[in-house]
């Protein structure tokens, strides 16, 4: 991981932040965000919410699919 040290104005301005901050350029193009030590969230695995069976009958059904290509094609003309 690389490793940006900030002055002290930026520390004092990242500490007063509540929550996450968009860190951008002179013309407002986001080059990335902050997250304060303290607000990181640590996601636990988490099992399917269908079962097995659900998964089985999805599978053999004839419903229409749609392939995520679809769906973001779909998207973008809404």
């Amino acid at each position: 991981m690389t490793q940006i040290v900030v002055d002290l104005a930026m520390q004092d301005r990242l500490r007063q932040a509540d929550g996450i901050v968009d860190l951008c350029d002179a013309a407002g193009h986001v080059l990335g965000r902050f997250v304060p030590a303290g607000d990181v969230i640590v996601a636990e695995p988490r099992e399917p919410q269908i079962d097995e069976q659900e998964i089985r009958r999805r599978e053999l059904s004839a419903e229409p699919r749609h392939s995520t290509a679809d769906v973001l094609d779909h998207l973008r003309r809404l």
